[in-house]
């Protein structure tokens, strides 16, 4: 292959790859951003025309012209913009393709609003009463086009009908809900301006402001129609968009309206050259950023924007306020919602009913009061803050069953711990009432400070059964196993006063308390009749005294004591009797004489 067989290649390769990159990177023409769908009743997104609003970093502001069906909106357009029908917008009556949906031009217009440099976008919207569309269809791009605009352009041939004023209903609904916000706070929505174009070559002496104000004058109804109550209503509604409500008029071009598109300026009525370019002053006039919860929108902002404004349109059959409202809220409900999860996360549970009663109205009050300076609409918006406390409640209950759980797992814990505690006190080694009393309250008032939530009370009524139980099953089996152990600890001093120290004193009291112990249920038959004498009375406040104190718990310390003793005993039997002699024993068990007698072979 030759040089030119190379170069014709290259050029063929970069002429694909200009056509192939010119749809994005050419911007100088118009894009859908709105398609309807294959039954013309919702809209879709046109991703083409999103990526040429999404790329813009400045605030945007949007002029959006509606209108009827052939009313000449695409051509208005391109003369605001100084297009030509062939490099502009399509226009109807030349190309076979007419408007669907809502296109934009690609290459906003640059200008300085108060100071900031301001990207303003030109959308141009199918035309209403079409041939195959259904109303609805028609109020969802009425509706997108009210919403997304900063200034509404509202194209009217000749005169203004009473359908005109019927479609601004939607409108006037979305005024009161979205640009009413409560007096000192940020608007949820900037409102669009909305300008009245009548196309119009004489108005029969009046102005097209009085044309306009004629048209929105109340009907008389003195019978009560509630058809004109209707009507009336939405002209009084209309006193909302009042202050941004802006009449003008605009001559025909030309009077040969098929050749318009290969016309210049200077073949075209001056008149309407002359009231052309006041339009652009008055829209170059009034046109401001669109503002979203007082904040001005950038690119991705606008595209952010527009699909919510388009889900909650399409949401339902009929496009209504109130799906709108809904939409924009709930991404607001959804942080409110975590607000509340957040603050009720928190808690430290299991706690008292009140506690988190109390806690769940201080978490909800602040969610509340969150949606109650971020939410969009009023009148609808109630439905939102009905569902905001619906789903904070469904969270509530599961915070509820937790703190249950909780609590019942608590309180189960030291309802085992106080039933382990008693059963201890049961089998002590060495019997004490005021070490089980002493156990019993440690024990009550441990789960009375630390057992809380909604199980206590019923945790309370088994807690009380069981020390009932264990004090009285206690109380049963005291006196026996303290005579049982009086009657062996008796028998163990007579060995030890006889045998180890040979105390006798320590034995004779040891004997005198066997023989009491032993002779007094002999002649009174049974044990407990023992339990009511003084004398027992005074052997148990002395065993009390002995076993239990607080400086000294018996019990703990018997088997160390013992052993002490024991290994004291020992060494001074073995040990100290042989190195001091008899002086170290007691004069208790010396023979008599006073002399040995001689050791014998």
């Amino acid at each position: 292959m030759g040089f030119l067989g190379w170069i014709f290649l290259v050029s063929i390769f970069l002429c694909f790859y200009a056509s192939g990159s010119s749809s994005t990177d050419d911007f100088r023409q118009a894009f859908p951003i709105v398609e309807p769908d294959s039954g013309h009743t919702k809209l879709r997104l046109a991703r083409e025309g999103l990526k040429a609003i999404e790329r813009i970093t400045t605030p945007i502001a949007a002029v959006a012209v509606i209108g009827p069906y052939r009313s000449g909106k695409s051509f208005l357009l391109n003369q605001l913009l100084s297009l030509s029908c062939y490099e502009g917008f399509g226009v109807g009556h030349m190309r076979d393709t007419k408007t669907k949906g809502i296109w934009v031009w690609g290459t906003p217009l640059e200008l300085d609003i108060d100071g900031i440099k301001t990207s303003v976008l030109y959308l141009d919207t199918e035309g209403f009463e079409s041939v195959g569309k259904s109303n609805v269809y028609d109020d969802r791009i009425f509706a997108l086009a009210t919403v997304m605009s900063s200034v509404l352009i509202y194209n009217l041939p000749e005169t203004i009908r009473e359908a005109d004023i019927s479609r601004l209903s939607f409108a006037i609904e979305l005024a009161e809900e979205f640009y009413g916000r409560f007096e000192g706070q940020d608007v949820a929505f900037e409102p669009a301006k909305l300008l009245w174009l009548i196309q119009r070559d004489f108005l029969q002496g009046k102005s097209v402001q009085q044309m306009v104000n004629e048209a929105l004058q109340q009907v008389p109804n003195n019978d009560g129609d509630r058809n004109l109550d209707q009507v009336n209503q939405i002209r009084e509604s209309l006193a909302i968009m009042g202050d941004n409500s802006t009449a003008f008029s605009l001559p025909q071009p030309h009077l040969q309206r098929t050749k318009l598109c290969d016309m210049n300026d200077d073949e075209l009525d001056p008149m309407y050259v002359q009231k052309r370019e006041q339009l652009k002053e008055l829209v170059a006039s009034v046109i401001r950023p669109k503002i979203v919860q007082g904040k001005p929108l950038n690119g991705r902002e606008f595209v952010s924007f527009l699909e919510q404004i388009l889900e909650a349109l399409n949401k339902g059959e009929i496009p209504s306020t109130g799906s709108l409202v809904e939409v924009f809220n709930k991404g607001i409900l959804e942080r409110c919602l975590k607000l509340y999860d957040q603050r009720m996360g928190e808690l430290r549970l299991p706690l008292p009913e009140q506690s988190l009663q109390r806690a769940h109205g201080n978490s909800k009050e602040e969610a509340m009061k969150v949606f109650d300076g971020q939410h969009f609409g009023r009148h609808h918006a109630k439905q939102s803050v009905a569902k905001l406390n619906e789903e904070i409640e469904k969270v509530y209950k599961n915070f509820m069953l937790a703190n249950e759980y909780q609590s019942s797992k608590l309180c189960e814990a030291l309802y085992t711990k106080c039933e382990d505690k008693m059963d201890q006190l049961q089998v002590l080694r060495l019997p004490s009432m005021a070490k089980f009393n002493v156990g019993f309250l440690q024990c009550n008032q441990s789960f009375e400070e630390e057992c809380v939530g909604p199980s206590k009370a019923s945790y309370e009524q088994r807690m009380m059964k069981m020390l009932g139980k264990s004090r009285s099953q206690f109380i049963k089996e005291y006196n026996n196993r303290l005579f049982n152990w009086l009657v062996t600890f008796s028998l163990v001093m007579v060995v030890v006063g006889r045998f180890v120290i040979k105390f006798i004193l320590l034995e004779i009291g040891a004997w005198v308390l066997f023989i009491f112990l032993e002779t007094y249920t002999r002649m009174f038959w049974t044990a407990e009749s023992l339990y009511y004498n003084p004398a027992w009375h005074f052997i148990v406040a002395t065993w009390e005294t002995i076993v239990y104190s607080p400086i000294l718990d018996l019990d703990r310390w018997a088997v160390p004591i013992v052993v002490t003793l024991s290994i004291f005993v020992l060494y001074w039997r073995c040990y100290g009797r042989r190195k001091h002699g008899a002086r170290l024993l007691l004069p208790l068990y010396n023979q008599k004489g006073g002399t040995s007698r001689p050791r014998s072979d």
